[in-house]
């Protein structure tokens, strides 16, 4: 009998994990949004200065603490993160879901649910009641995090990119 696939341990964040996020950001993306989004963009947003760039500002972001950063990691290695914190342009919710990216290797075992649970319980611990995330309307996650009950209400148009925001009126109904 096989044995099961587990979620990787998901912690919260360190300093120290700054480069293995900015690796997972980065390789998610081009997972994620290769053919979905024009390559120059996506080029922009995964190349080596890029990526630099993600690891400067997440070592900064950790170290500063004012957002809630988790990662899931196996054998010592960063697979997965989320981040969130304090609502930005989503009236009526108190709390935003700014990040959540997994390497595919590490989709479909629970990974990101967990993380998804970790970063909700750790925003309701600082008293929000309430959660949104903006997600591209062609982002195959959208779909993810409607299961996960979250609930379709307003987009924004970057560009040519379309965003779609998604929330949770109760973070302790979370599914």
């Amino acid at each position: 009998m096989p044995t099961p696939v587990r979620p990787p341990l998901v912690r919260a964040a360190t300093p120290a994990d700054a480069p293995g996020i900015a690796a997972v950001h980065v390789q998610s993306w081009r997972e994620t949004y290769a053919g979905l989004i024009p390559d120059d963009f996506l080029e922009r947003m995964t190349g080596a200065e890029a990526q630099a760039r993600r690891e400067a500002f997440w070592a900064q972001n950790i170290t500063a603490g004012q957002d809630v950063v988790r990662v899931a990691g196996a054998d010592g290695t960063v697979v997965a993160f989320a981040s969130a914190g304090e609502a930005r342009d989503h009236p009526g919710f108190d709390s935003e879901l700014f990040t959540l990216y997994a390497l595919r290797a590490a989709q479909g075992h629970g990974t990101g649910r967990a993380l998804l649970h970790a970063v909700a319980a750790a925003l309701r611990e600082r008293g929000a009641r309430s959660m949104a995330l903006w997600v591209l309307d062609v982002n195959p996650t959208r779909d993810w995090y409607a299961r996960q009950g979250g609930v379709e209400g307003g987009e924004k148009q970057d560009g040519d990119l379309r965003e779609l925001r998604l929330g949770w009126s109760d973070l302790g109904r979370l599914r």
